[in-house]
């Protein structure tokens, strides 16, 4: 059975930093693309960041340009979202995607498995 399992959510402050995780169990996805998408509340679920099966191609929303940085390790099997700077409009539900493509896609039906989401909440 495929499972993507976020972690790292939290309450932090304006200004800074968390670093959050998402684990594969139940096969590889070792040359798949993933992504990270939010759903704030009241708003519908949008793109956050995507990475390349190896890493080598990356893609941010502008709102989260400069900010954000997504990462991979295929041997741990696991995708990374490192927010710097954090905003209270950054006050989300983050969710782990993965499809069946090498490259990344904002477009969130490209994606074919899901995890069950970590909140992120930014106070002012």
């Amino acid at each position: 059975q495929v499972q993507l399992v976020e972690s790292g959510g939290g309450e932090v402050q304006a200004g800074g930093s968390l670093r959050l995780s998402c684990a594969a169990s139940g096969r590889t996805f070792s040359s798949y693309a993933k992504g990270w998408f939010r759903q704030g509340p009241g708003k519908e679920r949008e793109f956050v960041a995507a990475i390349s099966w190896n890493g080598d191609s990356t893609d941010y929303a502008d709102s989260v340009k400069g900010r954000f940085t997504i990462s991979r390790d295929n041997a741990k099997k696991t995708v990374s979202l490192q927010m710097n700077n954090l905003k209270p409009e950054d006050t989300a539900v983050y969710y782990c995607a993965v499809r069946s493509g090498f490259w990344p896609s904002a477009d969130s039906k490209g994606y074919d498995y899901w995890g069950q989401g970590t909140q992120v909440t930014v106070s002012s």
